[in-house]
């Protein structure tokens, strides 16, 4: 890992599916686990990031708390790292549960066959760094149906990318569709109040514009985003270019 983070090398898992090496400790090892995305206390764990504001997270974890906190704890003390991946047009986006002692978090990173690098696009642990997505590209990732990742479920894949995305300008509809992810995959007792409340608080990146410059590249102007070319550890434009292209709706 670079130091901001960026990933370093590609290993293919035999089924054309790609899997980023991550330096440290031995780069892995990298874990299939889709079991994990019909466990509704693994939910709780992997948006409470985004369990900002007044009475947020008790609406996300109400009774199961204590279950949930013992759930990830277990989660992040495997030897192996989970990882999920939902296809894109233009390649794979990957989620990855890094369970380094002491650096325990979840990277987003994109990748094609083609590219010399994966390239990091959210980083969702102490140090938040992003976010990668727009709420247009989490929802094409979302309903795509593009076969090769760990699930072809809109609702999985939605909440799986949501922690790496954020944007000033969802549309209204937006809470319904979380909503109805929330509802379909996890236990909460209100789903719409809780799709309302997340969104309004947007996780740890808070809300971003985005913008589509002349090159027809989608950039944001997040503080903490490598898809920011006003900050230092931005991604070069060039890369910019092909991760827009990449996630194009």
């Amino acid at each position: 890992m670079s130091e901001h983070g960026g990933m370093m090398g590609v290993v293919t898992n035999g089924v054309g599916v790609c899997l980023e090496r991550i330096p440290g400790d031995g780069g892995g090892p990298f874990g299939r686990s889709p079991e994990l995305l019909d466990e509704p206390l693994f939910w709780l764990g992997h948006l409470c990031s985004w369990a900002r504001g007044e009475g947020v997270e008790e609406m996300l974890f109400g009774a199961d708390c204590e279950a949930a906190e013992e759930f990830h704890r277990e989660l992040s003390g495997r030897a192996e790292w989970p990882v999920f991946t939902v296809p894109v047009a233009g390649g794979c986006l990957h989620v990855v549960y890094r369970n380094v002692e002491g650096n325990v978090g979840t990277d987003y990173v994109l990748h094609h066959p083609g590219w010399d690098r994966a390239e990091l696009l959210a980083r969702d642990d102490g140090h938040f760094m992003g976010p990668g997505l727009s709420w247009p590209e989490l929802t094409a990732a979302a309903d795509n149906g593009l076969p090769g990742g760990s699930t072809l479920d809109p609702d999985s894949r939605l909440l799986l990318l949501l922690p790496a995305c954020g944007d000033a300008a969802v549309p209204t509809e937006a809470v319904g569709r979380l909503a109805a992810a929330l509802r379909a995959r996890t236990a909460v007792e209100e789903p719409e109040r809780l799709a309302a409340a997340l969104l309004a608080g947007q996780g740890p990146g808070g809300p971003v514009s985005w913008r589509v410059v002349g090159d027809g590249t989608r950039i944001s102007d997040g503080r903490y985003s490598f898809r920011n070319p006003a900050n230092p550890f931005a991604l070069s434009a060039d890369r910019l270019v092909r991760v827009a292209a990449a996630l194009a709706p």
